[in-house]
């Protein structure tokens, strides 16, 4: 067998093979430019935010089974890729309540946002505004109606409500709304009482912040979030008065558990508007809230943070689209993490999906450079979902594109059943 012949190599002959990567002296965009995945910008959150905040983004209900098996039911989805098809582009935009939208998912509501990071809302209002896309504002936000209509101006912004115990102050948050051009009201119909999070509990999260020696320990490796929060303006809910004490407290003062589907039709006359109820769970309720007045039903459950076992909105999304598709469109949020989620979410029928914890991992990674990092993370991964399935549009997705592992596997281990005598 003959020797290879080696010689010395020449930098002239290795220049054209090897390029050294510049260093970037912006740490937050070197932090950023490292991150490719959502799950990698969760980690980068996690080291830089205190842990109370980063539990009340990451955590869930109870033994938090729920939003687990989000996850797991994604994950167990087995694609059905058609080949030989000319994919040199795809189109991400779509229609959603009579607007198109340039990519098929929004950022959802989300309360205490300036706690993760200070630019908060801002944040997310004016990334959404960019990437043509919704940002829908909670009751729960540390930015105002106002606040955010003034810093997205042209955004598709849209507004969360929580029905309280005192409607006049409910119905005068949806008149300021209105009056600041908010183009969809979201109807949150989930929370007659907030879940019981433990992770919360246990850190004894309060509005402001306690500090407790643990808490204190935990921001010495995290001074920027800490700098942020003493520096800047004090954390306050900007649609409500100040509150002092644990956020589980502040829910169970302020969420009504008498509401009703007559109460809903009400809301949906004095919005006038595009309604979408959000926090649906089952496909009766669906056609109630449709019978009500619902622009739009969207599949939800709170991200897994209120009731715990409670649906997988992926795996209600079949039957619910059978049902009352034809009248009314089908939203999903709850375990979106990847880009391929959505894409399968629109090939089992939904018209749009929401990010909630995406999009705050974003926000603590890097503030409103982190929330476009988040958008461009998912709009890519979209995009090559969609050609490496064979289509070019929206639109072609369908049922046929997807089947499921988990179904797969217990087709081949069922056995016949045993016969009682």
């Amino acid at each position: 067998m003959a020797k290879v012949k080696r010689k010395f190599p020449n930098p002239k002959d290795l220049a054209p093979l090897m390029r050294f990567k510049p260093f970037e002296l912006n740490s937050k965009k070197r932090r950023l430019n490292n991150a490719f995945t959502i799950d990698d910008l969760r980690k980068i959150a996690k080291r830089r935010t205190p842990q109370a905040p980063f539990d009340y983004t990451d955590g869930g209900a109870d033994a938090e089974l729920t939003i687990n098996r989000a996850r797991e039911v994604f994950d167990g989805i087995q694609w059905r890729p058609r080949i030989l098809r000319d994919v040199s582009e795809v189109d991400l935009s779509t229609e959603i309540l009579g607007t198109k939208m340039d990519l098929p998912f929004g950022i959802a509501p989300t309360g205490f946002t300036r706690m993760m990071h200070t630019e908060g809302e801002i944040a997310g209002a004016t990334a959404a505004e960019a990437a043509g896309i919704p940002f829908c504002l909670s009751t729960m936000g540390t930015r105002s109606i106002e606040e955010v209509a003034e810093a997205a101006p042209m955004g598709h912004n849209w507004f969360q409500l929580y029905m309280w115990k005192d409607r006049d102050r409910s119905m005068a948050l949806v008149d300021r709304a209105k009056a600041a051009g908010f183009e969809t009201l979201v109807l949150t119909v989930d929370v007659p009482v907030p879940g019981d999070r433990l992770r919360d509990r246990r850190n004894g999260m309060t509005i402001p912040p306690t500090l407790t020696p643990k808490t204190v320990i935990n921001a010495i490796p995290r001074p920027e979030w800490w700098i942020n929060f003493l520096t800047t303006e004090p954390l306050k809910f900007a649609s409500l008065d100040s509150w002092n004490g644990t956020v589980a407290e502040l829910l169970e003062k302020m969420f009504d558990p008498t509401v009703n589907f007559e109460e809903m039709a009400w809301i949906v006359k004095q919005w006038g508007g595009p309604v979408v109820v959000k926090g649906v769970q089952t496909v009766e309720d669906a056609v109630l809230c449709v019978k009500a007045g619902a622009t739009a039903v969207q599949l939800s459950n709170h991200g897994g943070r209120q009731l715990d076992r409670a649906p997988v909105p992926f795996e209600l999304l079949p039957d619910v689209v059978r049902e009352v598709g034809q009248d009314a469109e089908i939203h999903l949020d709850t375990g979106i993490m990847h880009g391929s989620d959505i894409v399968a979410s629109i090939a089992a029928g939904a018209k749009f999906t929401f990010i909630g914890r995406a999009y705050l991992y974003g926000l603590m990674a890097g503030g409103r450079e982190g929330v476009d990092k988040t958008i461009s993370i998912l709009e890519g991964q979209i995009a090559r979902t969609m050609k490496l399935l064979g289509v070019n549009s929206l639109s072609e997705l369908g049922p046929e594109h997807l089947s499921h592992l988990h179904q797969q596997t217990a087709k081949k281990t069922t056995k016949k059943p045993l016969k009682v005598r």
